[in-house]
């Protein structure tokens, strides 16, 4: 499983810098093109604020994997032992249920309703609802990541028995 998460995490290593990248030239030709030529760019303004929402969101999934996301830890730190393994697998469940329910579920209706109401870009044209598919891409990536901390703590904690 170590090798799965490894390989993830590289790939959205890869795929946000990438799109990162994508995004300031973006950015930078935005800048570019309305105070040096005085014809601001609409197509790059437009694409900078979608890519925006898919590096933060993707780069979230990526944080999850990494277990660097921000955490307000004062309990868990606290704790020692089975407590603490209980309360780091309860954190996981937490993390899973909000992906499941809010990223996953509540953005995969996103999506789909914004796709049957034929919703698209005003300047690229594109079907919104595919912009809107960052959220469940990141809930189905932050949801595999908690399962595999999950159980890799539910391991730790029946092997303290």
């Amino acid at each position: 499983m170590n090798k799965a998460v490894g390989y993830i995490n590289k790939s959205l290593a890869w795929f946000t810098i990438s799109l990162s990248t994508f995004l300031v030239f973006c950015v930078i030709w935005q800048v570019f093109s309305r105070y040096v030529i005085g014809r601001p760019s609409t197509i790059t303004d437009e694409m900078a604020r979608y890519l925006f929402m898919w590096v933060a969101l993707i780069g979230a999934a990526y944080t999850t994997g990494m277990k660097r996301h921000l955490a307000i830890d004062l309990l868990t730190m606290k704790l020692k032992g089975k407590r603490k393994l209980i309360n780091e697998i309860f954190i996981q469940v937490a993390i899973a249920t909000f992906a499941l329910v809010v990223l996953v579920y509540g953005g995969i209706n996103l999506a789909m309703k914004t796709l049957s109401t034929g919703q698209v870009t005003p300047a690229l044209g594109l079907q919104m609802g595919y912009v809107y598919f960052c959220l469940p891409i990141s809930g189905i990536l932050m949801t595999f990541y908690s399962v595999v901390f999950g159980t890799e703590k539910v391991k730790e904690l029946i092997e303290t028995k």
